[in-house]
């Protein structure tokens, strides 16, 4: 009887402990929601220093932690390779982690598309967008090439080589729809990330570029590019003697959306407290300098609307890659 007695308060005693584990960490779960964010955040840039992803991700980030929007550490990293998808590829296997952020770019909707990576857009939470980028056609300043009449009649004359970052990527449809357009052939050449692309196009390995207004701005400016034409719907509004391509007479524009994205199945308050911290960073007049003085076209949108345009995006480029990627 004894021995029965003392195994029915061994069992009582079991019982209590784990439902006081399991109060205990439900506790500790409700209280890390309620205090996020609470530890170091992880910002996943995948691409290389000083290209437009990177620029545009750090300047949010300085907003961000010049306003005390953040209550931890930030820490950026870099993990560029395979046209991003290192980086996108290491921000996947953090899946539920909220502690993960990272930035959209053309190569998230063309890379998947052409090889099997594990991911794809939608295996991330869409924030915000935070702006879209268009493209320059760009030759070294010194180059005899002065005008898009002057590009074509060389492109004619013999096979020239592009550079682009991104294998499979809006740096290479843009050129490839100009071909088409004008009636030329080229070799398109494809780098991992912006500085050693610049530094093929000053060292004359190449005879153009395509890139970005953020990226490209400093080296126009500089005197050591010349824009040729813009693939937006309007002229750049810093090089307003640049033509776009669609005034010259030839139908090239595909604009990439720059947004903020988290590491997929996050809670639905992370979400939103990503949207509300984004939205003020949107509404900053800093914010407002940087896309000025970078060419973005000024667009935002969060959550839902944000993910619609993502759907638009990628069915876009799979068209575009399934006609230029042969």
């Amino acid at each position: 009887m004894k021995k029965v007695l003392l195994f029915a308060v061994i069992c009582f005693t079991l019982v209590l402990a784990a439902c006081s584990g399991s109060n205990s960490t439900s506790s500790k779960d409700s209280k890390s929601k309620n205090e996020y964010p609470a530890e170091t955040l992880n910002v996943v840039i995948p691409f290389g220093p000083g290209g437009g992803t990177d620029l545009h991700i750090r300047k949010i980030i300085e907003i961000i932690q010049k306003n005390d929007w953040y209550n931890g550490d930030i820490k950026i990293e870099n993990r560029e390779g395979g046209s991003g998808a290192t980086g996108w590829g290491f921000v996947n296997s953090k899946k539920g982690d909220p502690y993960i952020l990272t930035a959209t770019s053309a190569s998230l909707f063309t890379t998947p598309l052409v090889s099997d990576l594990g991911f794809t857009y939608e295996s991330f939470t869409p924030v915000a967008l935070m702006g879209a980028d268009d493209l320059f056609l760009l030759v070294k300043e010194e180059s005899d090439i002065k005008n898009i009449d002057d590009f074509i009649a060389a492109a004619k004359a013999k096979k020239l080589k592009i550079g682009g970052v991104g294998q499979v990527s809006d740096e290479m449809i843009i050129p490839n729809m100009f071909a088409e357009a004008a009636g030329f052939e080229f070799d398109y050449v494809p780098f991992q990330g912006a500085g050693e692309l610049t530094s093929a196009l000053l060292s004359d390995s190449l005879d153009a570029i395509v890139g970005n207004p953020t990226r490209a701005l400093g080296q126009i400016e500089g005197g050591l590019m010349r824009p040729l034409a813009f693939s937006g719907v309007e002229r750049f509004p810093a090089l307003k003697d640049v033509p776009t391509f669609t005034e010259l007479g030839y139908e090239v524009n595909l604009s990439q959306p720059r947004g903020v994205l988290l590491a997929g199945d996050v809670d639905e308050s992370v979400q939103q407290y990503w949207i509300d911290t984004i939205k003020k960073v949107y509404e900053t007049d800093e914010w407002k300098q940087f896309v000025e003085e970078t060419g973005l076209s000024d667009r935002y949108l969060e959550g839902a609307e944000f993910k619609a345009l993502l759907d638009e995006t990628s069915e876009k480029y799979s068209t575009s890659i399934e006609k230029y990627n042969k």
